[in-house]
């Protein structure tokens, strides 16, 4: 391996001490370090700075140094490259990263001999009709989520699945998630969690006021369609990040995307065992 690019979260000591660590380490093993010039003068690295349009071009891995959020944004800056990415976590939970903080020269000592393989995470696509100026298409790896802006009052979203009616939710908003993001706002809402390789959306109210309140485990093919119902605005987040508010009568249409992400997999390191660590659960 001679080229890893490095993602630290802007905001943490810990990631900031991570990222130097790390960058003296490759160095020492004779690999080019690269690091986006935001998160490098925030970290104080601005040797290994490249502009964003440059960051991915020849590069073979990249190593997310923070929490969750931190590896979201990787995924963002990374995509629609296929270049592998894995995260250390410098955070709280930290479901999407292999390693904690003080595994460090572990985890980059397997990277650098290649003591890994990859696995297609889905992402999803998210279409807006609006004559704001969000309308277009994006994408995200974990969630789309439509919700309610003020508090103590619900929304009204109609959904249809493949253009056809399903319900109308009267609630506080609904997520349509990946595996990958089952164990994010889709899991605090009660939502399935999902083995992160599998291939589907899952489509989940959040506080419905009524008695239908399942989540919906969809086939990646399926169209999910959300359209604003009456005169409360609505909010939509692709993975964390606002990206307008909607009115009556503007609509979403949510789907797999064809691009994937590629995250990096240890054989020791099964999304079931991280999930059981992180839970604490017992052998029996």
């Amino acid at each position: 391996m001679r080229t890893v690019g490095l993602v630290p979260n802007r905001d943490r000591p810990v990631a900031h001490d991570l990222a130097r660590r790390s960058v003296q380490w490759l160095h020492d093993h004779g690999v080019t370090v690269r690091i986006p010039a935001a998160e490098a003068q925030a970290v104080g690295l601005a040797e290994c700075a490249v502009d964003i349009d440059r960051f991915c071009d020849d590069l073979e891995l990249v190593i997310s140094l923070g929490g969750d959020g931190t590896m979201l944004h990787t995924a963002a800056l990374v995509y629609p490259a296929p270049v592998p990415i894995v995260g250390i976590n410098a955070g709280n939970l930290g479901y999407l990263n292999a390693y904690e903080a003080g595994e460090l020269e572990l985890a980059l000592d397997r990277l650098v001999r290649g003591e890994f393989g990859v696995s297609a995470r889905s992402m999803v696509e998210c279409t807006v009709t609006s004559s704001g100026p969000a309308a277009g298409t994006w994408h995200g790896l974990n969630e789309v989520v439509l919700e309610k802006l003020g508090a103590g009052r619900m929304v009204r979203l109609e959904v249809a699945i493949d253009d056809r009616p399903f319900t109308t939710y009267s609630a506080d908003g609904v997520i349509v998630a990946t595996p990958t993001g089952s164990t994010a706002y889709s899991f605090s809402a009660r939502g399935p969690i999902v083995s992160p390789t599998a291939r589907m959306l899952a489509l989940t109210p959040v506080a419905p006021h009524m008695l239908f309140d399942r989540s919906l485990a969809l086939d990646p093919s399926e169209l999910v369609g959300v359209e604003v119902l009456g005169h409360r605005q609505v909010m939509v987040s692709i993975d964390g990040q606002p990206l307008c508010t909607l009115s009556e009568g503007d609509r979403v249409e949510v789907r797999a995307s064809a691009a994937v992400a590629a995250f990096v997999r240890f054989a020791d390191r099964r999304f079931h065992q991280i999930l059981k660590a992180k839970f604490g659960l017992a052998d029996r």
